[in-house]
């Protein structure tokens, strides 16, 4: 499936562009992933998706395939594999960015495949969940774009170490809203009761 999603960034479009490949700087946006490696081409990490009860953990590589800085345009192939499953994710990824009102607006277009538990709940939901997961992350970068990366101040004491909080998953029903929620719900419903009936008539034929 294909998905396009637009968001701007309130910083010229040359500060944005290398904050999108300071990928260690802006891992925290990304909701439910963790990055434990990147070498300015490979990320390795994973990702987890909230499916009902169940989360599911993808592991896998991000690569950086193309990186055209006078063009502004970045290709990004991604694969996944569950790691407690058979399910799959690759997507390929194209951003491109360009000025706009003094920030920079950027263009993100998702060749997605997905197997396994999440690809039931089919285009239309994962689309309405992109949606709301990229506004989080262009909120969460335009924050990051505005603070001061040198400081001027002296040094504060150096705290105790607080403890890392857990990455939390994408929650897919939570994400998408109650609207989508009641969709799968009522989906699922269904399919309970046809299984159910096909039950009952296979009893009463034995």
């Amino acid at each position: 499936m294909e998905l396009h999603h637009e968001f701007t960034v309130p910083v010229p479009v040359d500060d944005a562009w290398r904050a999108l490949l300071d990928v260690e700087r802006i891992a925290p946006c990304m909701p439910g992933a963790t990055v434990d490696d990147y070498d300015g081409k490979t990320v390795t990490g994973s990702v987890k998706v909230k499916v009902g009860p169940i989360t599911v953990t993808y592991r896998g590589t991000a690569v950086f395939e193309e990186q055209d800085e006078s063009a502004h345009r970045m290709v990004l192939i991604a694969s996944g594999k569950e790691t407690r499953g058979q399910g799959t994710a690759r997507a390929t990824v194209t951003g491109t960015l360009g000025e706009r009102d003094g920030g920079t607006a950027v263009s993100v277009r998702t060749d997605l495949t997905v197997t396994g538990r999440p690809a039931q709940f089919g285009r239309g939901v994962l689309a309405e969940v992109g949606d709301k997961l990229v506004g989080q992350f262009a909120e969460c970068l335009a924050r990051r774009l505005e603070e001061p990366t040198d400081r001027t101040e002296p040094a504060e004491p150096l705290q105790p170490a607080q403890p890392v909080q857990p990455v939390q998953p994408i929650d897919l029903l939570r994400t998408a809203g109650p609207p989508v929620a009641k969709r799968v719900a009522i989906v699922a419903a269904t399919a309970v009761l046809a299984l159910v009936f096909v039950r009952i008539r296979r009893h009463r034929h034995a």
